[in-house]
């Protein structure tokens, strides 16, 4: 029996941009286009009267703005809403915010005809495609769920130091992965994080622009030190570094140290950054004393990095299914054997802390300086 359509609620307030989308999703057989709106109130309205399977959202709108009439349909009706953001400043904002309030994706709307019907005639189906059929319903649950478990986790990821912690943190390194639903993820994630831990590289799929954003977002309310990654930078204790978006990030070996490599490149995986790219090059350097995290996301990046992860002696942790936004990029890499063990978000910060305690070669610091091994 042939699938339904589905069934698409466009809200922009560019009559461009709403007849370019159209244009260009009517093209796919599998997608039907509800209906559209020029603004947050009409879109609402739409969504009581249509009852779309998914919705594009822009957030730059008059009136109501995007933030706002997100809020009401996730209050209305829980619908996943594709959040499509200009790559301003001040849109980045605007759509990191939107993920963290229940958006479960975005599309960077870039300048220029031919770059949007890029976006627009390919990126934006396979979203689409992505999203129809999630119980937005169910994530915004366990979200709130999460947040009221967390105050009560809180002290339970809080660890002295101990005479072997510097040479743990400097040796290790704590390599992370995360897609669709990684924003709110990572914040509740860092919000639970503290000092000593070793460098952590995070690769969250996300545009240019955007993960600058997110960087500053989440050193803003971690304790740990949060910048977005550039080429050159030495990994260092308590500090995370996000993968710029739409360059490849690999950790490569300078003297005794971890260093960032960022660099263009070929999409892997189907990404950039990949997770993929990232984990193996960290396995290379870290060996044993690497920790792989892999996380709520679309499709199958960072399976082959969790299995490289292993092989070379290190350990994986993956979020478990009823924590997870989409459980799919941890759902491979846990079915593929490339997983030690899966926890639930609220959680995850303490098996990390319990694991770095666990990391091999502790004994080697001597009078508090260390001799790496495997760097």
């Amino acid at each position: 029996m042939a699938r339904k359509p589905i069934r698409v609620l466009v809200i922009d307030d560019s009559r461009l941009v709403r007849e370019l989308i159209v244009d260009l999703l009517s093209s796919h057989s599998d997608l039907t286009i509800a209906g559209t709106a020029g603004d947050g109130d009409e879109g609402l309205r739409a969504l009581v009267e249509l009852q779309p399977d998914v919705l594009t959202l822009d957030l730059q709108m008059p009136r109501r703005d995007g933030l706002a009439t997100l809020d009401a349909i996730l209050e209305r009706r829980p619908t996943p809403v594709i959040v499509v953001s200009s790559l301003t400043q001040r849109s980045a904002e605007s759509a990191v915010e939107a993920l963290e309030r229940g958006a479960m994706d975005y599309l960077a709307k870039p300048e220029g005809l031919a770059a949007m019907r890029l976006a627009f005639g390919e990126e934006l189906p396979a979203k689409i495609r992505n999203m129809a059929g999630i119980d937005v319903g169910h994530v915004l649950h366990v979200r709130k769920a999460r947040q009221q478990r967390r105050a009560a986790m809180a002290t339970a990821v809080a660890r002295k130091s101990d005479e072997g912690s510097i040479a743990r943190n400097a040796a290790g390194c704590i390599a992370i992965g995360v897609s669709t639903g990684g924003p709110p993820a990572l914040t509740r994630l860092f919000q639970s994080l503290e000092p000593p831990l070793p460098p952590i590289v995070v690769v969250q799929h996300m545009p240019e622009t955007f993960t600058s954003t997110f960087a500053k977002r989440l050193d803003g309310l971690s304790k740990l030190t949060v910048k977005e990654a550039a080429d050159g930078d030495v990994l260092q204790p308590n500090c995370v570094y996000v993968a710029p978006g739409g360059k490849q990030l690999a950790v490569r070996r300078r003297g005794e140290s971890g260093v960032i490599e960022v660099r263009d490149g070929e999409y892997v995986s189907g990404h950039k950054p990949s997770v993929d790219v990232m984990m193996r090059s960290v396995s290379m350097i870290y060996g044993n004393r690497a920790i792989g995290v892999i996380m709520t996301g679309m499709g199958r990046d960072g399976a082959d990095g969790c299995r490289a992860i292993r092989d070379g002696g290190g350990f994986v942790l993956g979020q478990d299914e009823e924590s997870s936004d989409v459980y799919g990029m941890n759902k491979v890499a846990w079915t593929e054997g490339g997983v030690d063990l899966q926890v639930p978000l609220e959680r995850l910060s303490e098996a990390i802390v319990v694991r770095v305690g666990q990391l091999p070669g502790h004994r080697r610091a001597v009078a508090g300086q260390l001799t790496p091994v495997g760097l």
